[in-house]
């Protein structure tokens, strides 16, 4: 169980970070901290969606 989560939490951050790298020439940056990581954890790819579109609507 304890390595499940462990694998889910390494993978959020490696998908935050190549998210950046991949879009880093539109302007775009979701910062890796504990909220983005535990929130991409729980939620997956609409959750980082959520933030990419959230930070397109606060700017």
């Amino acid at each position: 169980m304890i390595l499940k989560v462990l694998k889910k939490i390494v993978f959020s951050i490696l998908i935050i970070y190549s998210l950046n790298l991949l879009v880093s020439n539109l302007n775009v940056f979701v910062p890796l901290n504990l909220y983005t990581i535990t929130f991409v954890t729980l939620l997956g790819f609409p959750g980082l969606t959520s933030l990419v579109l959230t930070f397109f609507f606060l700017l």
